[in-house]
Formats: structure tokens, C-alpha cells, sequence
């Protein structure tokens, strides 16, 4: 029997435990994130991990950034519609001028070829038009369903596919406008020329510095 004004200490040990488990809790969760947007990757492929498997580097997230996953996926969609915004004003006009060309007093005067990279052309940039607003359709239809994940994981695929087709289409430009002002020759020089520029920032210098960053944080590991 307890005196007035003493305690229990079991009641004291029970109490300081009930206060840590719900300060741990809240905690256990916010390590864990949304276990919807967890799941491991499909498969494999170039950038496969990142995409798909939210975990890949969790623990580089939560050591430097203090993030959960879930917090991660709503920091890449961020950054990816700031990229869409940037491309997608350029892609609209380009378009837009290629939509057009068929009505200006001289498209009679095309020749074949001119044409057809007319019409190569003008394809392309509306399928890069198409790829790079996706996310935003895809967005509203998913609106409220918790699939961020899967979100990201198309919008990236989406977006290198439109900026592919993106550098194409201005390089079928090119190719159309070197030929009307210098003819063939003219026209394949500078089409080679925009293939290199585009190809070496567009893609083998982004590819060279992702393998040379990954092969480094993977002797990091290794030490």
C-alpha cells in the first residue's frame, strides 16, 4: 500500500515506456514511408533502378536529405515537371511553325525530298509534343489514386523518349532549311553536324557522367 504522496515505480517504468513507443512510433513510420510506393523493380535496363526501385538508395536519402520515400517521390516529380515546363515551351512553338509551313506561298515549290523531310519532320515533332505533355494527362487520371511511383517511373521514360524524338525534329529542320538555301550537300553537313551536337549533349555526355557517377559511389561502397 502506497503512503500519500509516494509513487509507484512500476507505474513510473510502465509510464516512461508507454512515452518512448509513442515517440518511436511516429518516427518508425517516417523511416518506412508509404509501403505502396516500395515495391521492388520490375527488371533491369538502363536507369532501371532509379526509376522503379525507390529504395535503391534510401539510405543516401535519409543520411543527407532526411527524407522518406514518399518524400523522395514528391522531390522528383517536382523536379521533372520544372524539366517538362522548360522543354515543352520549346516543342509547342516548334510545332506550331511546322503546322504552318503547308500554307506559305512557297510549300508548292518543294521538291520531293524537301517533302518528305517536311513530313518526317512535322511527325516527329508531334510525337515529342505528345510525349512530353503525357505526365500532365497522366497525372489528372491518377489524380488521388497513390501512385506517384508509377507516375515518375513513366514520366522519366516519357520525357527521354520525347526529347529524343525533340532532337529529330530539329534536326530534320535543319536538314530542310540547309537545303533550300544551299542544296544537298549543304543540307547533309549541317544534318551530321546537328546528329553530333545533339547526340553529345543529349546523350553520350549525360550516359558518360551517370556511368563515371555510378562507378564512383560504387567504390565508395566497396571502401
Amino acid at each position: 500500500m502506497l503512503l500519500a504522496g509516494q509513487t509507484d515505480p512500476a507505474g513510473l517504468a510502465e509510464l516512461a515506456r508507454g512515452r518512448l513507443r509513442a515517440k518511436e512510433e511516429p518516427d518508425r513510420h517516417r523511416s518506412e514511408g508509404d509501403s505502396s510506393e516500395m515495391t521492388p523493380p520490375a527488371g533491369g535496363g538502363f536507369m532501371g533502378r532509379d526509376i522503379d526501385d525507390v529504395a535503391s538508395d534510401a539510405t543516401w536519402n535519409r543520411d543527407a536529405r532526411h527524407e522518406t520515400a514518399t518524400e523522395r517521390l514528391d522531390r522528383n516529380w517536382a523536379d521533372l515537371l520544372q524539366e517538362l515546363r522548360v522543354v515543352q515551351t520549346g516543342v509547342q512553338l516548334l510545332t506550331g511553325l511546322l503546322l504552318t509551313v503547308p500554307f506559305q506561298a512557297r510549300f508548292a515549290d518543294l521538291s520531293d525530298f524537301q517533302r518528305n523531310v517536311y513530313l518526317v519532320t512535322v511527325s516527329m515533332s508531334v510525337a515529342s509534343t505528345a510525349l512530353l505533355i503525357a505526365p500532365v494527362a497522366l497525372h489528372r487520371v491518377l489524380f488521388r489514386q497513390h501512385a506517384r511511383q508509377l507516375l515518375i517511373g513513366f514520366s522519366q521514360r516519357s520525357a527521354l523518349a520525347g526529347l529524343a524524338l525533340l532532337a529529330m525534329a530539329v534536326i530534320g529542320v535543319v536538314v530542310l532549311i540547309f537545303d533550300l538555301v544551299t542544296g544537298r550537300t549543304g543540307a547533309v553537313i549541317a544534318g551530321v553536324a546537328a546528329l553530333v551536337l545533339f547526340g553529345s549533349l543529349w546523350g553520350l555526355v549525360p550516359v558518360i557522367l551517370r556511368r563515371t557517377r555510378t562507378a564512383d559511389r560504387r567504390d565508395r561502397t566497396a571502401d
